[in-house]
């Protein structure tokens, strides 16, 4: 599902027309990434939790010629599913 896909079926079940659900979306999106950025997690109760993790530099690969490469250190957003959700998929 893609995010015009997902938008329609917020538009459906909510009664709201598909600009209104995709302005919605992008809100949340925009929110969750807020948050992120401020090194906050978000949590959603029964879907799961969102946070920033950071890695470390390190050492890898070049996987066509086998050189090492140095990796900068970065951070990374991580998902941890909620019990429903995993639930849900199982």
């Amino acid at each position: 599902m893609r995010k015009p896909e997902l938008a329609a079926a917020i538009a459906d079940k909510a009664d709201l027309t598909k600009e209104q659900a995709g302005r919605i979306l992008n809100v949340v999106l925009d929110e969750i990434t807020n948050a992120l950025n401020r090194k906050d997690s978000v949590s959603l109760v029964g879907f799961g939790t969102f946070l920033q993790r950071h890695r470390g530099a390190r050492t890898g690969q070049n996987p066509q010629t086998g050189a090492p490469v140095k990796i900068k250190a970065s951070n990374t957003v991580a998902f941890k599913p909620g019990k429903s959700l995993k639930d849900a998929v199982n």
